[in-house]
C-alpha cells in the first residue's frame, strides 16, 4: 500500500487460486475453532477487544502460569477455582506438541479453544507451532485464527517515543533453532541497510550482537534497552518496566540493565537522535527528510 493509500500493482498479476480469495469453507457447525491469541504485555489496556472476548468466552483457555495470573488479575480470566469461565490448562514448553494436539480434538469435539501468545503470535510467538503441527497431523479440518497482539518491539518504541518511524526489523538472538552463523549474517544484513534494529531474546548472545553490528554502524548511534515494555508494575523483569538509554559502543557496559526474556535492544540508525522535554528524554527516528511543512 503506498502512502497515498492507492493499492500498488504487483508484477504479473496475482494468482488468487494459490495466494487465497480471502473466502473460506463453511466450517462442520459441530466444530469448534482453535484460536492463537496474542495478549501484548498481558494487561486488559493493552490487548484488543476481541482478544478479550475470546478468551472470556472460550470454551478452554491454554496459557503459561504467568499468563494466567495476568488475566485473572484483570478479569479477563474469573479467580483461579472458580466454576464460572473456560477450563483453563497450564501451558509450558515442554508440552506445546501435547497440547497442540489436544487442542486439535477439543476443536473436533465442538469446543472454541484460545492458545494464549506473549506479545504477537507471529512474531517469535506461538502461531507457527500450530500450523507446523496441523500439517504434521494432517489436521486440514481444524480451523485457525490468529488474534494479533502488540509485540515488544512496539511496545518499546512507545515507551521510548518515535525510534521506529522510518523501516526497521526484528532479530532473535536466541540459538535454539539457528545457528549463530545465521543470526550473524542477519544482523550484519540489517546493519548494512540501515534498518532500525530490535533484538528480541537478549539473555543470549547480546554483547555478541552488538559487536557485530559495530562493525557495521558508528559508535554514536543511539541504543534503547528496555524491559517489560507495557507491563507497568506487573513486570517481572528487574524493577518492572524501564528503559535506558545509551550508545551503541557503550552498549555492553549495560548488563545491569539487561535481565531476562523481558529486555528487547533498539539500536539505532546513524538518523536516530534522543530528544528532550521538559519530562523525559525520548529517541526519535525521523521517517525521511522532510520537514514539517511536507506533512
Amino acid at each position: 500500500m503506498s502512502d497515498g493509500g492507492e493499492p500498488e500493482s504487483t508484477a504479473g498479476g496475482r494468482d488468487e487460486s494459490a495466494a487465497g480469495s480471502g473466502d473460506r469453507d463453511e466450517v462442520p457447525d459441530d466444530y469448534g475453532t482453535l484460536y492463537v491469541v496474542g495478549i501484548g504485555p498481558g494487561l486488559p489496556d493493552h490487548m484488543t477487544k476481541r482478544a478479550t472476548e475470546l478468551i472470556s468466552t472460550s470454551d478452554c483457555v491454554v496459557a503459561s502460569n504467568l499468563y494466567q495470573e495476568f488475566l485473572r488479575d484483570d478479569g479477563t480470566l474469573p479467580p483461579e477455582g472458580s466454576d464460572e469461565g473456560p477450563e483453563v490448562v497450564r501451558s509450558s514448553m515442554g508440552k506445546q506438541v501435547e497440547l497442540t494436539r489436544e487442542a486439535f480434538e477439543r476443536v473436533r469435539n465442538g469446543e472454541d479453544v484460545v492458545h494464549v501468545s506473549g506479545g504477537d503470535p507471529n512474531v517469535y510467538g506461538k502461531s507457527d507451532l500450530v500450523f507446523t503441527m496441523a500439517k504434521g497431523d494432517e489436521a486440514t479440518d481444524v480451523p485457525i485464527e490468529i488474534v494479533p497482539g502488540v509485540t515488544a518491539a512496539l511496545g518499546g518504541a512507545a515507551m521510548m517515543g518515535a525510534p521506529l518511524s522510518n523501516d526497521f526489523c526484528t532479530v532473535s538472538l536466541s540459538d535454539k533453532w539457528r545457528g549463530w552463523d545465521e543470526i550473524e549474517e542477519k544482523l550484519r544484513a540489517a546493519a548494512i541497510s540501515g534498518f532500525v534494529i530490535v533484538l528480541y531474546n537478549c539473555w543470549r548472545n547480546y554483547e555478541r550482537a552488538v559487536d557485530v553490528v559495530r562493525e557495521e554502524r558508528a559508535d554514536d548511534v543511539p541504543v534503547g534497552i528496555f524491559n517489560d515494555a507495557g507491563r507497568g508494575e506487573a513486570g517481572r523483569n528487574l524493577d518492572d518496566e524501564t528503559f535506558s538509554i545509551t550508545t551503541l559502543g557503550d552498549a555492553k557496559a549495560h548488563d545491569d540493565d539487561v535481565g531476562g526474556m523481558g529486555t528487547s535492544i533498539l539500536i539505532g540508525t546513524h538518523e536516530t537522535e534522543p530528544w528532550s522535554n521538559d519530562y523525559e528524554t525520548y529517541l526519535v527516528t525521523p521517517r525521511g527528510g522532510r520537514d514539517v511543512d511536507d506533512f
